[in-house]
């Protein structure tokens, strides 16, 4: 029976040995060293009691330090959390209920550079400052993993976009069968990517799922994790020399329009992995222009991790095929056939359990085995996946359902259009209409007329515009996701 994760990484690192794996603030830290400071780690938390079951939270960033206190928490089979930079007090509290230990490399806040309460206490518990952990002996004997398959391994918390962030559970066994730390379960597109991993630029915090996976994922490629605090575009993916990097939907239209303005050398770039929201065909195809092959569009949802990765090489608007059980269903929960949209069901073999402390909205999401997404799409006859859209985002035009996404994804591929988002809009005759807000494709000027006619013909007088708004840039989210609601608010 294979160990328990973190063991397969632990032998990543030992593996590594003298080989650079860590590049931080111009400080290269090899396997081998991070290995002993994963062990340093383990023997402070060890200290404090730390075992099986028992909540960590890790304010931490992206350095070597942080990424050996995460590791560190898993060894010993804590139930780690993380908590990210920007949430509002509410939002970090109702994180760090149920923690009895947080460990920060924050400088602001009470406690954060000493500690008091015990593991045992249900208020601010006990607070570590990661030096002080790192600070620990070294026994330099391989940690023993301590983690038990059916105990949850760690919270990963939604975006927060509709009040307080939901938290994921993912037990140690669904982490142990992810795929980022092991080669042998690669998907194609995932195998591809790894081959550009060379030097992965990290910014943000380690405890996000996406920025740990992938960082795993460069570590079992033989890469190196580069780290940039500020993370600026371009400038920093120049100045770190990487080859691969996070990017949201919005940066990467931020980092296209200065490469158009003012070019720099990106020659070392050879992947940006796209995540957080869906990317329209017109910005891909700019992008591609403009970078070269370097895009892969990932898609995936907190509660599933990766369903699906488009490559360079893929059709724009496609995902990929899908390396995951998958299923389109109707709104009766039938699998259709493909071609025909229905709501995403899928089966991963690193997906979560259920929410922390939600009975009642686990039963509704984690059904039979499956995670319910409440994301629209369909799989043509090649199995490549097109997303379409969201089951709740809906306008209701005489008592009838439309989908927002199929109206935007139309929009969206009108030449003057580079992005279009459609919200539902009070309306005296039909109850509700649909109010365009588009975003203008360079030296264009879409009219309101000519989008009516191209939606009407595609999908219906009912989906099409009756109102548009011309935008610079959509509004955003916290989590860097297009924000709707205050797009519907202020129009």
């Amino acid at each position: 029976m294979a160990e328990q994760f973190p063991g397969p990484v632990l032998d990543l690192l030992d593996a590594a040995g003298d080989r650079t794996v860590f590049e931080h603030v111009g400080e290269e830290v090899s396997g081998a060293r991070l290995l002993g400071m994963v062990r340093r780690a383990v023997g402070g938390l060890g200290k404090h009691g730390v075992g099986p079951g028992d909540g960590v939270a890790m304010l931490l960033g992206v350095g070597p330090g942080a990424f050996a206190a995460i590791l560190a928490a898993h060894v010993l089979g804590a139930r780690v959390v993380g908590v990210r930079p920007g949430l509002t007090e509410a939002q970090r509290e109702h994180l760090l209920r149920d923690v009895a230990v947080r460990v920060t490399d924050r400088p602001e806040g009470p406690g954060t550079h000493g500690t008091h309460g015990t593991p045992g206490n249900h208020g601010a518990g006990l607070v570590l400052a990661l030096d002080e952990l790192l600070s620990a002996p070294d026994d330099g004997v391989r940690p023993r993993v301590r983690a038990r398959p059916g105990d949850v391994a760690r919270l990963l918390h939604t975006s927060g976009s509709t009040g307080v962030p939901k938290a994921c559970a993912q037990t140690y066994a669904a982490m142990t069968a992810g795929w980022a730390h092991r080669p042998e379960a690669w998907p194609p597109a995932v195998r591809a990517l790894a081959g550009r991993m060379d030097r992965f630029l990290v910014f943000g915090t380690l405890a996000s799922q996406v920025m740990m996976e992938y960082g795993l994922l460069a570590l079992a490629a033989g890469g190196t994790l580069v780290t940039a605090d500020p993370p600026v575009l371009p400038d920093a993916l120049v100045r770190y020399r990487a080859t691969a990097s996070v990017i949201t939907v919005a940066r990467l239209t931020k980092l296209v329009a200065a490469q158009r303005a003012s070019p720099v050398d990106l020659g070392s770039l050879r992947a940006l992995m796209v995540s957080g929201s869906p990317l329209e065909p017109g910005r891909l195809r700019e992008a591609a222009e403009v970078l070269g092959p370097v895009v892969f569009h990932g898609y995936g949802q907190t509660e599933t991790g990766m369903i699906s990765m488009a490559t360079p090489e893929e059709p724009a608007g496609s995902l990929g095929v899908p390396p995951v059980d998958l299923e389109i269903r109707d709104p009766s929960g039938l699998p259709v056939p493909p071609g025909m949209d229905g709501e995403l069901f899928v089966r991963t073999p690193a997906q979560g359990c259920g929410y922390w402390r939600e009975p009642a909205l686990s039963a509704e999401v984690f059904t039979g085995g499956w995670v319910r997404t409440r994301d629209l799409g369909r799989l043509d006859a090649s199995g490549r996946l097109w997303l379409t859209g969201r089951v709740r985002d809906v306008i209701i035009v005489n008592a009838n359902v439309y989908y927002a996404g199929p109206v935007e994804r139309l929009l969206a591929g009108h030449p003057s259009v580079a992005e279009a988002y459609v919200v539902a809009v009070p309306d005296d005759s039909t109850g509700e209409a649909v109010h365009a807000f588009v975003v203008p494709a360079a030296g264009r000027a879409p009219d309101l007329g000519e989008l009516r006619a191209l939606v009407t013909a595609e999908l219906g007088g009912a989906c099409a515009p009756t109102r548009l708004t011309l935008i610079d840039e959509v509004p955003l989210t916290a989590a860097g996701k297009p924000d709707k609601r205050r797009l519907a608010a202020g129009g």
